[in-house]
């Protein structure tokens, strides 16, 4: 009995021993998992250099995944959770994730460090110790001018924000809500101190933020309301706004917006875009006639070969206005699209593919590694060592690049998307590309004919299209020229076949050199 009693103490001591063990592990485990720094990435390139510096000293997230567009793609809840809760977060430029902006509006995390990476730009959100950069800017009152007495629906509202006192800066965000009652909404994409706002059927209110170097709120305007008046008490008198003379046969007002739907419009175009509008109404019409001008101020021009419901014109380097006019059998005007803005933005610089530039990365990779060492500075010994480690691959990656284009001849390769301007300047190359920077608008028919042309004159054998993106433009290319198609990678995500065999970025640019030399020869 005594040894029993011996024997089952022993073994409680054991099982307590062994438990303890087990807790101080598990608990040293967590410990180590807390302490690791929270990155969130915002697309495949900003994940990959992330994660070569960092190594195992961060949790890294990627916030835009496969398949979706790192250009247009639109943040969850979730993803700002996410980001409410990181350390770091790294996204390549303003040019490239439009989404950003917004983004930063809605984060409440004092304690965030963004990198834009192919700027070279460290910011921190929302930090009140690196609020010195606007130090000797004295940013005053904002009033918001050239708010006209009233709109009518299909207006575009030209509204301009001034700021008093002696300031350089012009970052500005607008917003615009529906009255006093509910939160103010961001207007997306614009960023300057002019803002031209569609006005439809209720009035609203706008007002104007004029931001930092760090990004803080320096000023702002008192609100404005846009007023909306069709005169719809008017009886017979009522006018569309365009044209006195708008009236039918019989004195009814032509309908102005009310009665179409007017479809296809993007947010904004690059230069080569096909614009295609097409105007839906169920009024009945025998005949449409579309006109454009330059501005408010120019005369309308009448487009004599577009009498269809559908606008087709290829971007040119400006915006323009546009206006479709439905006729009956007789020539009278029914119904009326009202003003479309056609927006043209070719940014200065225009391509934004910066990570598909070897020598470029390394730069990227430095400005990652700085913000790492500030968020985490005990780490700065392994994120110096890492980024050294990887811009050394990244220069051989350049050196393969330079060694098998040397000596080519032929030095044209053509693209279905503008995507490979920055390996075309590298490495002295000429990029011919189907379509523009934009992957929303398909080039219009006399582009593609256009580039037909071209394949011919300089005899080249492949069209390239992008991995993971619909290749029917290039292969319609090749199919009249006698070519072949290639896959080249933009990198905007990774493919499944390099995932499944644990490749990443090196790799996958390797496989643009071999791609690339079926024309550079």
């Amino acid at each position: 009995m005594k040894y029993k009693w011996l024997r089952s103490a022993m073994l409680t001591l054991v099982a307590g021993t062994a438990l303890t063990a087990c807790s101080t592990g598990e608990t040293e485990k967590n410990s180590a998992e807390e302490d690791k720094v929270s990155i969130v990435t915002s697309f495949y390139p900003m994940y990959e250099f992330a994660s070569q510096v960092a190594g195992d000293r961060a949790d890294i997230t990627m916030m835009v995944g496969g398949g979706d567009d790192p250009h247009h793609y639109e943040p969850s809840a979730k993803d700002v959770a996410t980001v409410n809760e990181a350390d770091l977060f790294v996204y390549s430029s303003p040019e490239m994730e439009f989404w950003t902006e917004s983004l930063f509006e809605t984060v409440e995390n004092d304690d965030l460090k963004i990198v834009s990476a192919a700027e070279g730009v460290d910011q921190s959100a929302h930090s009140e110790e690196d609020h010195d950069h606007t130090e000797g800017e004295s940013a005053g009152e904002v009033k918001i001018a050239s708010v006209a007495e009233h709109y009518h629906s299909g207006d575009m509202a030209e509204l301009t924000a001034k700021v008093e006192g002696n300031t350089t800066l012009d970052h500005w965000h607008w917003y615009t809500r529906s009255d006093e009652s509910v939160d103010w909404e961001a207007v997306p994409n614009e960023f300057g101190s002019e803002l031209s706002y569609l006005v439809l059927d209720e009035n609203f209110e706008v007002k104007a933020e004029l931001y930092g170097e760090d990004h803080e709120v320096l000023t702002e305007s008192e609100p404005v309301t846009i007023t909306v008046d069709n005169h719809e008490d008017e009886g017979e008198e009522a006018h569309d706004h365009e044209s006195e003379e708008a009236h039918d046969q019989e004195g009814e007002a032509t309908e102005t917006g009310e009665d179409v739907v007017v479809a296809g419009l993007a947010g904004h175009y690059h230069t080569g875009d096909a614009v295609t509008i097409v105007a839906e109404t169920e009024i009945k019409v025998s005949e449409w006639q579309w006109s454009t001008r330059e501005n408010e101020e120019a005369k309308w021009s009448v487009a004599s070969d577009q009498t269809t419901e559908q606008f087709s014109e290829e971007a040119g380097t400006e915006g323009f206005e546009l206006q479709g006019v439905g006729l009956d059998s007789e020539g009278n005007e029914v119904v009326n699209t009202g003003t479309i803005e056609i927006m043209v933005e070719n940014h200065e610089n225009e391509d934004p593919h910066s990570w598909l530039d070897p020598v470029l990365v390394q730069e990227q990779v430095n400005a990652i590694r700085d913000a790492l060492i500030e968020v985490d500075p005990e780490g700065e010994e392994v994120y110096t060592e890492n980024a050294a480690n990887f811009n050394e691959r990244l220069q051989a990656l350049d050196q393969e690049f330079q060694e098998a284009f040397e000596g080519a001849e032929d030095r044209v390769f053509v693209v279905q998307h503008q995507a490979f301007g920055y390996i075309a300047e590298r490495y002295d190359l000429e990029q011919i590309a189907v379509g523009g920077l934009s992957t929303e608008v398909e080039p219009s028919p006399s582009r593609i004919a256009e580039i037909g042309k071209l394949v011919e004159e300089y005899n080249v054998p492949v069209i390239y299209y992008q991995q993971g993106s619909d290749s029917s433009i290039a292969q319609t290319i090749a199919s009249e020229t006698g070519t072949e198609t290639a896959v080249l990678h933009d990198l905007e995500s990774l493919s499944e076949e390099l995932q499944s065999e644990n490749l990443g970025y090196i790799e996958a640019m390797e496989q643009n050199i071999e791609a690339l030399k079926l024309s550079i020869k």
